[in-house]
Order: structure tokens, then C-alpha cells, then sequence
């Protein structure tokens, strides 16, 4: 009898580890436009360093050059650099462009995070929020199963939509990517480190805390990856030159494949994040084009 009991809770346990290793990964990236590391020092968000606590933090990531949006955000979607996926501008269109991708997709654009993933991992689901319309210029939707823009610098309804996303598709593998200006905005119209921009980081913090608890009362936030990213920080009411200011900003990762390392030094860029979700995704044939890599030791 006692056999048996000790048979049955070794099939038991065989059976847990399985059934942990067929869950889907997920990955919400939460992008806040124009954080920098100097507003991660001041402003105050006790959510976010709640999500981070058993992760990686580094404040010291590199953004590429030139230090503005569009060029920055399609690094971190494209593991590469301007001069290989050609987005030198925030006003570029693949209709007018002086710069030419050293490799694009079908339909001429420089490959994704998001088609690499659908080429490999077909049954993973994609979503991409954002309130910048821009943004998704350099970016092929046909690989992307939600899309969502809101006007006016306005970014509620994305976050509750990123939930539904997640909460609908917890069985699959899935990508989320929901992004906000405000941030950035209020760098600009009041200057990087004013009240207002301190502000508007805090009034993130809010809703993001808001959307982690949503995650954890659906019993789906201990298996999901989250990824902190930004394009640039700030100084007095612009950005795009090389000053420390707007050169430095933080990535934040962590989730079931990531160390508990706290604040790191290890040189980063932007143009590594693509790797790390190919990683977490078990993606194995990448780009040739791309030039980022994976940080040093951040996985288990």
C-alpha cells in the first residue's frame, strides 16, 4: 500500500511538471514614450516596482540613434538599427523614405518580432495598442490579430483591452504589446523632469497597477512575462541629440524564465528586446539583418 501511495505521488508529480511545461508563454510589453532613467529615479511607482522586484532592471539601456521615437520603437521591434531597418524619422511611410531596409518581408517591410513569431509559432496571438499614429507605420499588421488606436493621448481603454486580450487567449501563446505617448507629451509641452511630466509617469504607474491586479485575480499574472521599454528620455522640452539625459532610460524584464538580478550595469540597447521575446517564445531562426543580442545572464 504504501507502494502504491509513493508511485502515485511520483506520477502525480511527473504530471505537474508536464503540465508546466505546455503553458503558453505571454509577454505584455508596457511602453511608456519618453521615460527616461532620470524620471525612473523621481517619480514615485510603487507599481511598477512591484512588478520588477523579482526581475531585471537596468537604467542605463542605450537608446540607438538618432534619440527619437519612431527610429527607437522600431529597434526594439526589429532587433536592428536605423541603418539596417532604414527608419531614420519620426515622419517616415513606406511610401517615402530616403534610407532603404537592408531586408524586408513580402509586402516591404523590414521583419518584426511580430512576423517572426507567426512564422514560427503559427498559433500564437498577437495584440498592439498604442495612442501615437505613427507608430505602427513601420510595421506589417498582417501579423498582428488586434489592433486598437486611441486619440487624444488617451490610453484607459488600451489597457483594458490588453486585458481582455490576455484573459481571452490564456491558452495560447501570446504577445501584447500596449504602448502610450502621454508621457512623452507631457515632456514636451512642459518640460522633461517638470511636475507635470513626474505626473504623467505616476498616473501610468496607476493604471498599470490597476491592469497587474486584473492579471492576478484571473490567475494568469505568475505565468506571464512582463517587459518595460521606452524610446528616449529628455532634456528641457525636446530630445534626439546625445546628452545622458536622453541617452539613458530603463528596460525592465521578468517573468518565469527570468533571473531575480535586481538593477544591472551590462551594457543594453534597445535593439535587444526582439531577441529576448524571441527567446522567451522558443523562437530559434532569426532574421539574418538583425543585430541586437540577448543580455547577459537574465535568463535562468
Amino acid at each position: 500500500m504504501r507502494s502504491f501511495f509513493f508511485k502515485a505521488l511520483i506520477l502525480s508529480v511527473i504530471s505537474f511538471s508536464a503540465n508546466a511545461q505546455k503553458t503558453p508563454a505571454r509577454v505584455l510589453i508596457i511602453g511608456l514614450d519618453g521615460f527616461s532613467s532620470e524620471g525612473f529615479k523621481t517619480a514615485k511607482h510603487p507599481n511598477l516596482d512591484k512588478m520588477v522586484a523579482d526581475g531585471v532592471l537596468s537604467l542605463t539601456t542605450r537608446p540607438v540613434m538618432p534619440s527619437i521615437t519612431l527610429p527607437n520603437w522600431t529597434s526594439h521591434m526589429t532587433g536592428s538599427g536605423p541603418e539596417e531597418h532604414g527608419i531614420t524619422s519620426n515622419d517616415w511611410t513606406m511610401e517615402k523614405h530616403p534610407l532603404t531596409p537592408i531586408a524586408t518581408d513580402k509586402e516591404g517591410y523590414y521583419p518584426s518580432i511580430f512576423k517572426v513569431l507567426k512564422d514560427e509559432v503559427p498559433s500564437s496571438k498577437i495584440a498592439y495598442y498604442y495612442n501615437w499614429k505613427e507608430l505602427i507605420n513601420p510595421i506589417n499588421k498582417k501579423y498582428l490579430d488586434e489592433v486598437n488606436f486611441e486619440e487624444n493621448d488617451r490610453y484607459q481603454e488600451n489597457y483594458s483591452k490588453a486585458y481582455d486580450f490576455l484573459l481571452k487567449n490564456k491558452q495560447s501563446p501570446t504577445l501584447v504589446f500596449l504602448y502610450s505617448v502621454h508621457t512623452d507629451h507631457a515632456g514636451h509641452s512642459f518640460k522633461w523632469m517638470s511636475p507635470e511630466y513626474i505626473k504623467a509617469i505616476e498616473d501610468a504607474d496607476v493604471e498599470i497597477g490597476i491592469l497587474l491586479n486584473k492579471l492576478k485575480t484571473a490567475g494568469i499574472y505568475k505565468d506571464t512575462h512582463f517587459l518595460l521599454i521606452t524610446d528616449h528620455g529628455g532634456i528641457n522640452q525636446g530630445h534626439g541629440g546625445v546628452s545622458m539625459s536622453e541617452m539613458q532610460v530603463p528596460w525592465a524584464i521578468t517573468g518565469p524564465q527570468i533571473r531575480k538580478r535586481g538593477l544591472i550595469t551590462e551594457f543594453n540597447s534597445n535593439k535587444n528586446t526582439a531577441l529576448v521575446l524571441a527567446k522567451i517564445f522558443g523562437v530559434s531562426k532569426l532574421p539574418a539583418a538583425w543585430t541586437g543580442v540577448v543580455p547577459n545572464a537574465i535568463f535562468k
